[in-house]
């Protein structure tokens, strides 16, 4: 069991500057480990009665991987057998009519098959997935922004065509590096030449939008080959690109290591190359506006040729997601829940044998998540708003919660006050240099009670 680790945030953001600049990513808030069990649990049918149920976003999980990534904390199970597969897919189906029915009449705008990897299964099992959204959720997988994650070894033309032909519009690939060496860093064992077979068959696929994930603050890489990797994806024409700073968090492959090689040392370590991140990301960031890309976050580029979707817009800030699947989040405006968080192989396991046992009666239920007060939901949506071009909209806040946005968080000004924001009467908006800070500003806009919840959270 472990404690999570973070960082006490300082009143003023000025403080937390002086640290360096990747606290925590904010790509959620409250993060999972503020989750506890709901007692008692709540009724899914009550629970979505109050809500909008017309621009909807639903997301299944698929937790197999071929291999676990040294610096992967994902809720993912690496080469499980075939009996267990066959079984997940069953409960699958069972959590989503379970689901369906407590929502009512309802509408889902977007999908995304998340993981792990869902390409892990095979092109039957891919389409039984298919099926069974068809078969209990309200949506036309052809008519929606519809969405698949994949590793470059479960990838084939066959995969890809059969997702292509039920709706899937966008593939997002983690590529992390070019360079073989650097991928076996990330206890990785992953080929270059299997990536460029993996581009191809999605290119030859006819799938619109595919996003590359690459990794910068890799132990040993350079901002040469940092580049090199770019421009590598650049020569692809990828719709999308992300650049993910190196974290090494615990119970991960690579915190396990650094453990290690700091039990020997007697103190913690950190990877070298992480103190190198700001000036990789501003490396990265440059080469990919060199080539017409736009900045969305931190993390996020988009290239010109990147299709328009003209499909209705799903906004994280309102509108509700539905998670299916072990591990997969839910979130409605007062409550957000999943099933239980973890990171070791036994503790992955553990849940996920508990999901597999679950009557079907019980995920007309939630019983593990947190509650949002209205603070909570004013603060996530400011979060979610801000770390992501345009920005926080200030009309947008006010017609949700009747107040300005910098009344309810007047620490907002700081940002002004810095250089990491500028505003006008109708956006906030993050300057490059507070982009760029996006993992500082994410955790400096955290709650003291979510903080404390976090750090309180036993990981294992």
């Amino acid at each position: 069991m472990n404690a999570i680790a973070h960082t006490p945030t300082p009143t003023r953001l000025s403080e937390l500057l002086r640290l360096p600049p990747y606290q925590a990513y904010s790509y959620s808030y409250p993060h999972k480990t503020a989750y506890r069990p709901l007692q008692p649990a709540q009724s899914l049918a009550d629970l979505w009665a109050a809500e909008r149920r017309d621009a909807l976003f639903l997301y299944l999980h698929i937790p197999f991987c071929s291999y676990r990534c040294g610096f992967c904390n994902l809720f993912a199970l690496a080469r499980p057998d075939a009996a267990k597969v066959e079984a997940y897919l069953d409960q699958l189906e069972h959590q989503l009519r379970a689901t369906a029915r407590a929502l009512g009449e309802h509408r889902f705008v977007r999908f995304a098959l998340g993981g792990g990897t869902p390409t892990y299964l095979d092109a039957g099992q891919l389409q039984r997935v298919f099926d069974l959204v068809e078969r209990h959720a309200t949506i036309d997988l052809r008519a929606v922004p519809a969405g698949i994650e994949v590793s470059p070894e479960t990838v084939d033309i066959e995969k890809l065509r059969l997702c292509r032909e039920r709706g899937i519009d966008r593939v997002s690939m983690g590529i992390q590096s070019f360079s073989d060496a650097e991928v076996r860093t990330l206890v990785r064992p992953q080929q270059r030449a299997v990536v460029e077979q993996a581009i191809g068959a999605i290119r030859d696929a006819g799938i619109a939008t595919m996003n590359l994930d690459l990794i910068y603050g890799i132990a040993g890489q350079t901002r040469a080959s940092f580049l090199a990797s770019i421009d590598s994806a650049l020569t692809h024409a990828p719709e999308e690109i992300y650049l993910y700073p190196l974290y090494v968090r615990p119970l991960t492959g690579l915190g396990r290591i650094e453990a290690k090689k700091g039990e020997r040392a007697g103190f913690a370590l950190q990877p070298e190359s992480l103190d190198d991140r700001l000036a990789l990301y501003q490396a990265g960031r440059e080469r990919l506006l060199a080539a017409g890309y736009q900045q969305v976050s931190m993390r996020m580029f988009r290239a010109p040729h990147a299709p328009d979707i003209a499909a209705p817009v799903y906004c994280c800030q309102s509108d509700g997601m539905v998670g299916i699947g072990c591990g997969a989040r839910s979130y409605a405006s007062g409550l957000h829940y999943s099933s239980e968080y973890g990171v070791a192989r036994r503790s992955v396991a553990e849940i996920l044998d508990h999901y597999l046992a679950r009557e079907p009666a019980t995920f007309a239920y939630a019983d593990y998540g947190i509650r949002l007060s209205v603070e909570e939901q004013r603060r996530r949506h400011a979060i979610q708003s801000l770390l992501i071009r345009p920005g926080l909209d200030r009309a947008s806040y006010r017609d949700r919660f009747g107040a300005d946005c910098l009344d309810d968080l007047p620490q907002l000004r700081e940002l002004f006050e810095l250089g990491l924001a500028v505003a006008d009467d109708d956006l906030i908006e993050l300057t490059d240099a507070g982009l760029a800070r996006a993992d500082t500003i994410g955790p400096w806009l955290t709650s003291a009670q979510i903080a404390e919840r976090m750090h309180d959270y036993r990981l294992d």
